[in-house]
């Protein structure tokens, strides 16, 4: 497993709230910018402006996506790296789980 988000690329990620259940960043990446592989939980990604990017996971596969402010995408647990392939800063709510509700 990778890395966390925050520890491998401080620059684009930022803890806004935590507890032990969930985590809530910010995610900040400009034009022509990448991350390195990092680890994220399962996890609610809000778009707060349009972009474009490219997910690659820890088996070299590539996927292209484009970002719309105000959708939203589920992903669970995954390693990946990003590229901000477009000409705008990709900004994004990135909402977090930690553990398995309990009932």
């Amino acid at each position: 497993m990778a890395a966390d988000a925050v520890q491998v690329a401080p620059d684009a990620y930022k803890v806004l709230f935590e507890n032990d259940r969930v985590r809530l960043l910010e995610a900040r990446l400009q034009p022509g910018a990448t991350t390195a592989m990092r680890h994220h939980h399962d996890n609610l990604v809000y778009n707060l402006a349009d972009g474009q990017a490219a997910f690659t996971d820890e088996s070299g596969a590539t996927v292209e996506v484009s970002l719309v402010a105000g959708s939203t995408m589920w992903s669970p647990a995954v390693d990946h790296s990003t590229h901000n392939t477009g000409s705008t800063e990709v900004r994004s709510l990135i909402f977090e789980l930690k553990q398995p509700a309990s009932n």
